[in-house]
């Protein structure tokens, strides 16, 4: 699956341009190298996104094309 779409599916970032424009901007990274928007996740992946406020840390536990509000945070872990 590719990054942006799921930043976007597990609710990390809330819609598919702001992924994109976070990946263009430096502020992800997978596996410790930057990444871009179409990037394809593997899980197990470990991804880090920079926010204003903060880095957030997760691990990809899965990769589902659609996944409910209440499904979202079982896609990653936070590290």
């Amino acid at each position: 699956m590719r990054l942006d779409k799921f930043l976007k599916v597990s609710r990390i970032l809330k819609r598919r341009t702001l992924a994109n424009e976070a990946c263009d901007s430096g502020k992800v990274y997978v596996n410790d190298r930057l990444s871009k928007p179409g990037h394809k996740l593997k899980i197990g992946d470990i991804v880090k996104v920079e926010f204003v406020s903060g880095t957030l840390t997760f691990k990809v536990l899965a990769l589902n094309e659609k996944a409910r509000k209440e499904e979202a945070d079982s896609l990653y872990e936070i590290l």
